[in-house]
């Protein structure tokens, strides 16, 4: 039977409101990702004889270090491994622990109070709803964004807070426009740097404040770190651990998924203050029964050689320079971040004696239509593409041809700024 007949029995009376209620897949919205897989169908179709760049896709384009595969391989076949893992291995921790003080200089965390696995990150900011917020009790995000802590906010009965990120405040929120009666309610404060999407990085400075203004209004930070470690030119991998007084107000995200070209391998830990870290693990474990042993073990081999990371993050910047010289050549302006691989860019208005642009979707479907380039866009703060360096390419000569073929397909385009 197809979807549609059952909208005609008990079931579609019975979904939970928090998902459509008796309305539950009678919305006809379509999500941004779900419109972005349909053009690139459609123009795969329309020019089946075209490469179909893909830019917009925001996981790596290589497989995980050849180390951590033969690690998982070893620890795969022990028998002793087999069983479940509950919150964590003693070495996972120990290596996550060592990891941050190697690579982000973040001292005396302790690996038995203050560190547990995740299965990815996702799972962990979809979790941390249950463990603070009450009905009517705010989570604030910024915008645009990565949503899912918001969304399970609302899940539980929350109310989440946008804060824009914008382009004059260095996509950086600005904590004093938050409204007191919203700060008064507010049990979360979500942070991510460096950014997705803006790919902007968050300063010792601003992670200060961030810690003085969640005391004074005692609100816990989430700091969601996927990126951290991939940073560019002379910029040091700087974490929230790493600011004073940052522990006694909240937590530190990590995940292997970018920074190890380990998306599907699903490892990640959350790490901050004791207390926090407790009552999240007691909400994980009623949630899931922990990663694969291997999984972890292979994950602590490559938290012990950082080196992985930044023969991964020099890729990246090569990338970015290339990108970001190709579009500033085709009249954008263009910045290349100093972390993560994403480029934000604002979008043209339309292009000249032709079509117009009425947000950064409208410009996203006619490179994708049109040009066979695909990005993501990003409304929340102004009208913006994001493009992403994780493009399909083995090789610089490979990646100069990408690059070369991105100009060739848009220099007979004139754009309006």
């Amino acid at each position: 039977m197809s979807i549609e007949s059952y909208q005609n029995t008990f079931v579609q009376q019975v979904f939970a409101d928090r998902i459509g209620g008796a309305n539950y897949g009678k919305d006809t919205n379509i999500y941004k990702f779900e419109k972005i897989k349909r053009a690139k169908a459609a123009a795969r179709q329309a020019f089946p004889d075209v490469e179909l760049i893909d830019m917009g896709v925001g996981e790596p384009d290589e497989m995980a270090d050849a180390g951590i595969v033969a690690k998982l391989a070893e620890e795969a076949a022990k028998p002793e491994n087999r069983g479940y893992a509950d919150n964590g291995i003693p070495e996972f921790k120990a290596a996550a622990a060592q990891y941050l003080a190697d690579v982000f200089k973040v001292e005396g965390i302790d690996p038995n109070t203050e560190i547990v696995h995740s299965i990815g990150s996702k799972p962990a900011l979809a979790m941390l709803p249950s463990v603070f917020i009450n009905p009517g009790d705010v989570a604030i995000l910024t915008v645009p964004g990565y949503p899912v802590l918001g969304t399970h906010t609302k899940y539980v009965g929350g109310e989440v807070y946008n804060v824009q990120l914008t382009q004059e405040n260095n996509f950086l929120p600005n904590l004093d426009e938050i409204p007191a009666d919203i700060a008064k309610r507010a049990k979360l404060l979500y942070l991510n740097y460096p950014n997705n999407p803006t790919g902007a990085s968050a300063t010792v400075e601003f992670f200060t404040k961030v810690v003085e203004w969640a005391k004074a209004n005692e609100v816990i930070v989430v700091h969601d770190a996927p990126y951290a470690a991939l940073t560019y030119d002379g910029l040091k991998p700087l974490s929230f651990l790493s600011v004073p007084g940052a522990k006694d107000v909240g937590i530190e995200l990590h995940s292997l998924s970018k920074s190890y070209n380990m998306t599907g391998w699903r490892i990640g830990f959350v790490a901050g203050n004791p207390l926090i870290v407790k009552a999240f693990s007691d909400v994980k474990d009623n949630n899931d029964s922990g990663q694969f042993i291997a999984i972890q073990k292979a994950a602590a081999y490559g938290l012990a050689n950082p080196s992985i990371t930044e023969g991964i993050a020099e890729k990246y910047s090569r990338r970015h320079d290339m990108l970001v010289g190709a579009l500033n050549e085709l009249g954008f302006t263009a910045t290349k971040p100093k972390g993560s691989f994403f480029l934000y860019v604002q979008a043209p208005k339309g292009i000249k004696g032709g079509e117009t642009f009425g947000s950064g979707e409208a410009f996203s479907q006619f490179l994708i239509r049109e040009k066979l380039i695909s990005t993501v866009p990003w409304d929340d703060a102004g009208s913006f593409v994001r493009f992403s360096v994780t493009f399909e390419a083995k090789g610089l000569d490979e990646e100069k041809r990408v690059i070369e073929e991105i100009k060739r397909r848009l220099s007979d385009v004139e754009f309006e700024f």
